[in-house]
């Protein structure tokens, strides 16, 4: 058989293989349920809060820098493999290219760059999303414990400021600098969730957690035993709670409607049904429903935490 049979011979399976490659690759475009709004998010939920679009540009930012490397890799690797391949006649070993400075120094270089960027912009947007008011709206104690969540709702719900409550020996493990926030009269109202709890409209396990649409709420995270962690999965942000360490931040709700919540932490054998709701509402139907818990005898607040570890005592010895 002539060279150029075998070569044409060659080809064949080839071009039988690119058709059902290409619709493979078609098929998994379509096939991930997204809509044309879902796709520029890349998979990240719809934000329902002020600080969320702020986690979200920077997800789609480290995608975007991620893509563009990928492009370049990519490109690299199809120039070395078709004008790079090894020749049919010519069977000797190509030039070899060592201790070329000016490449060694840009694969050093460029990479470094790319690193600094990416750290740049994500300090600076922790650094905003961690910031907090010295007097937010609300203030809502986040009690992490095997296997459920509580909710100490540091509120003044009946508005007598001689019913004040703060100093309950419940919340002796949140630091003096974070109940500061706390406004008078915070006599407060709890929920002891249990994996039982289900939400009365979805049906979605665990307790519900009601914050207040367009005010700011101030989350101060605690622990009564092992490390959890706190995610609203369209709040875009988690953050550990710890025993003997106190974690604070602050959103904003946005968005009314019912959403989930989970621990994003294996914190042990029952981590699984640590799950909860967040039940964004109207400030008027919030109030009541202070006043509901109120009425139903859930007043007063749940333990919050263990005792503060010596370092969390240093550190907040000197906070400024």
């Amino acid at each position: 058989m002539s060279p150029n049979g075998s070569d044409r011979s060659s080809r064949r399976p080839m071009r039988r293989m690119l058709p059902p490659a290409l619709t493979a690759a078609l098929v998994l475009a379509t096939a991930t349920g997204c809509t044309s709004e879902d796709l520029p998010r890349l998979g990240m939920p719809t934000p329902v809060t002020e600080e969320a679009p702020r986690i979200l540009s920077l997800w789609q930012g480290s995608w975007a820098a991620a893509l563009a490397v990928g492009v370049l890799v990519w490109g690299l690797i199809l120039w070395s493999v078709i004008f790079h391949r090894r020749s049919r006649t010519k069977v000797q070993v190509p030039t070899q290219t060592r201790y070329n400075m000016p490449i060694e120094a840009l694969y050093t270089v460029v990479p470094l760059i790319m690193v600094s960027v990416l750290f740049y912009f994500t300090a600076r947007d922790e650094s905003e999303l961690l910031e907090t008011s010295d007097k937010p709206d609300h203030v809502v104690n986040v009690i992490g414990y095997q296997w459920n969540w509580g909710f100490n709702y540091l509120e003044d719900v009946d508005g007598d400021v001689s019913t004040d409550n703060r100093d309950a020996a419940e919340l002796n493990g949140i630091p003096d600098r974070m109940m500061e926030a706390v406004p008078e009269g915070a006599e407060g109202v709890h929920v002891a969730g249990t994996p039982a709890d289900r939400n009365p409209q979805t049906g979605n396990p665990g307790p519900t957690l009601w914050l207040p649409k367009g005010e700011s709420v101030q989350f101060i995270l605690t622990s009564r035993d092992v490390i959890h962690s706190f995610w609203v999965v369209p709040f875009l942000m988690k953050q550990d709670v710890i025993p003997g360490h106190t974690n604070v931040f602050e959103v904003t709700p946005n968005k009314e409607g019912t959403f989930l919540g989970k621990c994003a932490e294996l914190c042990g054998t029952d981590h699984a049904r640590m799950l909860f709701n967040v039940k964004v509402v109207s400030p008027e139907r919030y109030q009541q429903h202070l006043e509901e818990l109120a009425e139903q005898g859930n007043t007063g607040y749940l333990p919050a935490a263990i005792e503060q570890s010596e370092a969390a005592e240093n550190a907040e010895t000197n906070n400024p």
